[in-house]
């Protein structure tokens, strides 16, 4: 295909790509669709072919009957040791990173659900982690305490002793979360001591800045799980 549209189909939002030639030329993002069929593509983009991956049921529903809709399933990702409910997105920014960076690989996916997925050195699913995202955890402790505020996470960090109550949610969720993810990354490193580190997400700019001061060979990738999903159909379109 000349020209088609990327969609991964995440927990909050559509995170789309328009491809030219293999090559990644426009994104964007949306809510999810609430209509069927779902909302039109902006006008360079209609009429084009459409693959997308997604971890949300009802969204996939809908985006089957876009026309000239095509999903991408587990199976189709060319990743070893695979489970049966690991998640789509996971799977493709794992393989994503794997073509860019080389193998072993860690990829750190930070949305809604904050991710970590290693394959090793033949493309193999080491395993992973999965806990609440930074927005989720705030939103957590506004939602099931009776006086606790809604927090937005700071450019910065606060100050790890805070004398008010949204710095010291802040102190509490951002200090333990790196502190966490540090940890993980050493715990990989003591088994492939040279592996890049990739950071994607939403959040994955702000994790980069603060761990990079204390971690090596750490890279940001806002778009890897798109860049996987590429990837993956250029590589289908080479064996047809």
């Amino acid at each position: 295909m000349d020209k088609w549209v990327g969609l991964i189909i995440g927990n909050s939002r559509l995170h789309f790509c328009g491809v030219t030639h293999n090559t990644i030329v426009a994104s964007w993002h949306q809510p999810h669709s609430q209509t069927t069929p779902p909302v039109v593509m902006p006008a360079a983009w209609q009429a084009c072919p459409l693959r997308f991956a997604s971890v949300v049921p009802d969204q996939t529903l809908l985006w089957c009957t876009y026309p000239h809709a095509r999903q991408v399933n587990l199976v189709d990702i060319p990743l070893r040791d695979k489970y049966d409910t690991l998640g789509c997105d996971r799977a493709l920014a794992a393989y994503g990173a794997a073509e860019r960076y080389g193998v072993p690989v860690l990829v750190v996916d930070s949305g809604t659900a904050l991710t970590l997925t290693g394959v090793n050195q033949d493309l193999a699913l080491v395993g992973g982690a999965i806990l609440p995202g930074i927005g989720l955890q705030f939103q957590s402790l506004a939602t099931q305490t009776g006086a606790l505020p809604q927090v937005i996470c700071p450019p910065e960090l606060p100050p790890r002793w805070s004398h008010t109550t949204v710095e010291a949610i802040a102190s509490g969720t951002l200090y333990t979360l790196l502190a966490g993810l540090r940890d993980f990354i050493q715990d990989w490193r003591s088994h492939y001591p040279h592996s890049p580190v990739v950071l994607t997400g939403g959040d994955g700019e702000w994790l980069y800045r603060h761990l990079t001061p204390t971690l090596p060979d750490l890279y940001s990738e806002p778009t890897l799980v798109l860049s996987g999903l590429v990837t993956l159909i250029e590589s289908q379109a080479r064996m047809v």
